[in-house]
């Protein structure tokens, strides 16, 4: 298409510190008039694996009926698509109209892992500078504002035994047990702390991982497991990580022999409107209503993004992109993530008319 391309890679040892093998990271930079403000379209090309019970290649990129079939066609590849169509369609009719700005294009790949090598080694490098952002999502809800999350590797270390002589060990899944009891707990009295953001309703927690043990017949000497914290806008999330490591640990307290190491995997804050969203939220709302013939709400989501980045750099950012209502319609991260491809044409004319509007404002 034409664009020139920068490619960023994050250095070895940061990428291997987060369990990854590799990540480069992409911004295509358009320079349009003189002055004017920098947007940035983000997008990330990295996946979850695609798992069992597809009815279709998961990398086939199979059409079917208008709808598109693979991993990550909804979340978020559409959306490498739709922000390069944008950029596309601004420049080709910038010509013949008075656009004052930069666009850039951040494609990144490390948004599974927590986007630090992404978006944040892009921003926190000063590798971009941009004043605006839009980040991917759906085509039916302009996001301003999503959960923050914290995620714990829980380790207890006990003492192997005989099986036929258990006194003899000091068990980790009987602690480990109480762990979890305290940690499901909490999880249901989270239910009644509520959130004021629409769209999201309150906190949750859950233990994703467990692994341990060493034979059928021994008392089991560690067991580790990750849990999942995700936080409200309202939660302070030192608070949060102070009172999930003080239930740990109480849970813990009464049983003879057993030590416990808690280590912190992520602590992604939440996203938070900035001033200058409102104006994203107005133009994606105005060219919405459109080409899509509907209002759409601004609202929040309960999971968390690469968006969140931008904000903590004080960039006013916002969701949109290409995609159902709901990540349940799209399957994603599940079997046959699909995407409407209607979605995907209004969505980009979306994006490039709001794009638009910003610089010639």
């Amino acid at each position: 298409m034409g664009f020139a391309v920068e490619r960023h890679p994050v250095p070895e040892d940061f990428v291997r510190a987060y369990g990854m093998e590799s990540v480069t990271n992409l911004i295509v930079r358009q320079r349009f008039g003189s002055g004017g403000p920098t947007v940035a379209l983000n997008a990330h090309g990295d996946v979850v694996p695609p798992g069992e019970g597809w009815t279709k290649p998961p990398y086939g990129a199979v059409i079917e009926d208008g709808r598109m079939y693979g991993r990550g066609v909804a979340v978020s590849k559409s959306d490498i698509a739709t922000y390069t169509y944008a950029l596309a369609a601004l420049r080709a009719h910038a010509a013949s109209n008075a656009l004052d700005g930069v666009v850039e294009l951040h494609f990144t790949y490390d948004e599974e892992f927590g986007g630090l090598a992404g978006p944040g080694w892009l921003l926190e490098h000063k590798l971009t500078q941009p004043d605006f952002a839009i980040a991917a999502s759906f085509s039916y809800a302009v996001v301003t504002a999503h959960n923050g999350c914290l995620q714990l590797e829980v380790t207890v270390h006990g003492k192997s035994g005989h099986g036929a002589m258990p006194e003899t060990g000091r068990d980790a899944f009987r602690a480990g047990t109480a762990i979890l009891t305290a940690i499901y707990a909490e999880a249901d009295a989270l239910e009644a702390k509520k959130s004021n953001v629409p769209g999201i309703d309150h906190p949750t927690m859950i233990v994703g991982l467990i692994n341990g043990g060493i034979n059928t017949n021994v008392v089991p000497d560690r067991l580790t497991l990750r849990l999942d914290r995700r936080m409200i806008p309202e939660e302070n999330p030192a608070e949060v990580e102070t009172r999930v490591r003080s239930l740990i640990e109480r849970a813990v307290a009464g049983h003879e022999g057993i030590r416990v190491e808690i280590r912190r995997l992520l602590l992604a804050n939440a996203l938070t409107p900035l001033p200058g969203h409102e104006w994203l939220v107005g133009a994606i709302q105005k060219h919405a209503l459109r080409v899509f013939g509907e209002d759409i709400p601004a609202v929040g989501v309960p999971l968390y993004a690469d968006a969140r980045l931008y904000g903590e750099h004080g960039v006013p950012i916002v969701m949109y992109g290409a995609g159902p209502r709901t990540i349940a319609e799209a399957n994603a991260k599940r079997p046959d993530e699909n995407l409407l491809l209607e979605d995907l044409r209004r969505a980009t004319h979306v994006v490039a008319s709001t794009v638009y509007d910003l610089l010639r404002r």
